[in-house]
């Protein structure tokens, strides 16, 4: 029997985010209802072959949605957002959200043919809704793009403060400084639990201010003569108007590269942000202008291969190319897991004659996340009972909860997704394990990340595939060799591998009386063994090719 039915009590389980960087979605319930904060997506890996996006699978909340009131998006980053339209259909509940995240969920919902159908409320800065049991304010704190917002959701139960992400910059170029004031009040007024960011739990300095990576960046590009490209998170808005800006001052045309680029500009305009923006040129006018009067700005900081970078880099963008003597900027960090990707991808830069400066050798980036200081502050200002780090890796989190305990809060729990923690009343405590995984997005088709079909693929990547077609009568009697199709091996469509398979084949086939033979089932299984364990002693390979046998029996007359 589940161990949350107590109506009195509060309740945190996150789905994703928990032990990982990315994919965030977050349920909190009380009085019998749930209440999911943001709905992430995360980029795969090469585990995940031919899958490019992968998001928590959501079929626990799926089984109680008549019972979840509402989903809480806290900002535009596509680990907070990016999964709405592909999951809404499984939960089905109303969103609400600010105003530029709301024009960036309507551009999503509309590309899915989902926006009339979603129940979208927007929600002022500063802003406070009612959403069943709950009472949610947003409060605004800077970040790396336009009304990242924190929430406050209060229940009979106790409060939570859920920081979403966040970083204290003391001269932000978008959106307002964090009102400390206001953060001093939400500590006064008491908070249970601080649920909170843990990315740049290791760095001990403040994350630093984006008005100091522009002066750098503005005073690089005086020295550059050619063109000049950067690379950044098309959601890090105030990043590409500080690329925008330091063009402009050194007499630069900008051009945008990347229709999600393209598009969050576009939705920062008209929310009011980026007043001072510069005329934009277009890809295909770009390459007529000098070197030296161009700075592109490219999605692709990653190294994905579909991004905008990574099509230029290897000659598969038709109107912008880059030659020798061009300087390559990748205005981001790297996140973990993507370095051969990106490692590639420079790799690559350098073989054409550019010059490729990162934040490992040039000050052209600052995170959006808290570091040792501004999690001290926070502290400071929240005063929690209870501090559940999220947001980060296993060891980020772990390292969050000790420092959090080492200045002073009385508990520190480190959930895992699938974790139901009882928040109040009494002490924080683990009571139960759910179900969780991950869903793939492959193609339109959304599966479960173990689906057949990827570990098929995964086995295909690895070990190769061997085919082996059969024709028999009604007796089982062979009525033409077998035909062998090899796919990754070494020695594909040789005689000599061709025969060791045939071999292979008879000789599954004499081990079967006339009567098995005769049933292409058995005879299918016998030889797809044999001709799997021959494939293996061949290559000395510790693992066979996925093998597959296709019998084609024809009936006498």
């Amino acid at each position: 029997m589940p161990q949350h039915n107590d109506k009195n009590a509060l309740y945190f389980l996150p789905l994703g985010g928990s032990g990982e960087i990315g994919m965030n979605l977050n349920l909190y319930k009380t009085q019998g209802k749930w209440l999911m904060v943001d709905c992430g997506i995360s980029f795969a890996d090469t585990y995940l072959p031919g899958i490019d996006l992968i998001m928590p699978n959501t079929n626990y909340i799926e089984q109680r949605r008549d019972k979840l009131v509402g989903l809480i998006i806290t900002h535009a980053h596509e680990d907070h957002v990016g999964a709405l339209a592909h999951l809404w259909r499984r939960f089905r509940c109303p969103v609400y959200a600010t105003p530029f995240t709301m024009i960036i969920i309507r551009l999503k919902l509309a590309e899915a043919g989902l926006l009339d159908e979603v129940p979208l409320i927007e929600v002022p800065l500063e802003g406070r809704v009612d959403v069943g049991p709950f009472t949610v304010d947003f409060m605004s704190l800077t970040h790396s793009i336009p009304e990242a917002n924190a929430v406050r959701i209060k229940t009979a139960a106790g409060t939570i403060f859920h920081t979403g992400d966040w970083k204290l910059d003391p001269d932000p170029l978008l959106g307002e400084k964090t009102n400390e004031d206001k953060m001093r009040e939400v500590g006064d007024e008491g908070v249970l639990a601080l649920v909170c960011d843990s990315t740049n739990v290791f760095n001990v300095e403040p994350s630093g201010s984006e008005s100091k990576v522009r002066d750098n960046i503005t005073q690089m590009l005086s020295a550059k003569k050619g063109k000049v490209f950067c690379a950044t998170f098309s959601s890090n808005v105030a990043r590409v108007d500080t690329l925008a800006q330091a063009a402009k001052h050194n007499g630069r045309e900008v051009c945008l590269v990347g229709r999600s680029l393209k598009r969050n500009v576009a939705a920062a305009i008209e929310a009011g942000y980026l007043k001072d923006f510069p005329k934009l040129v277009d890809e295909g006018d770009a390459g007529y202008l000098p070197g030296e009067r161009i700075l592109y700005i490219c999605t692709g900081c990653q190294g994905e291969a579909r991004a905008a970078l990574m099509r230029i880099a290897q000659g598969n963008s038709r109107d912008v190319t880059i030659t020798k003597g061009d300087t390559v900027i990748f205005s981001s960090k790297i996140i973990p897991g993507n370095e051969l990707h990106i490692g590639r991808l420079h790799n690559r830069l350098v073989e054409i004659g550019a010059e490729v400066i990162t934040e490992k050798n040039a000050f052209v980036h600052v995170s959006g996340h808290p570091g040792q200081q501004e999690l001290s502050q926070m502290y400071d200002w929240i005063r929690p009972e209870i501090l559940v780090p999220v947001h980060g890796e296993v060891r980020h989190m772990e390292k969050q909860a000790e420092f959090g305990r080492s200045l002073g809060i009385k508990q520190a729990i480190v959930p895992r997704n699938g974790t139901l923690i009882r928040l109040a009343p009494g002490p924080a405590k683990i009571i139960e394990y759910v179900d969780v995984g991950r869903f793939a997005l492959d193609g339109q088709f959304l599966i479960p990340a173990e689906d057949d079909a990827i570990v098929t693929r995964r086995r295909i990547l690895y070990n190769g595939a061997l085919v082996v077609s059969l024709v028999i009568d009604a007796e089982g009697e062979f009525l033409a060799a077998p035909e062998i199709t090899n796919l990754g091996s070494p020695d594909a469509g040789t005689e000599r591998f061709e025969d060791v398979i045939t071999k292979a084949v008879f000789a599954a086939a004499d081990k079967l009386t006339r009567k098995q033979r005769a049933d292409k089932n058995k005879l299918a299984e016998a030889v797809r063994a044999h001709a799997r364990r021959a494939a293996k002693n061949y290559t000395f390979k510790e693992t066979g090719p996925l093998t597959t046998v296709k019998v084609i029996q024809l009936k006498k007359g």
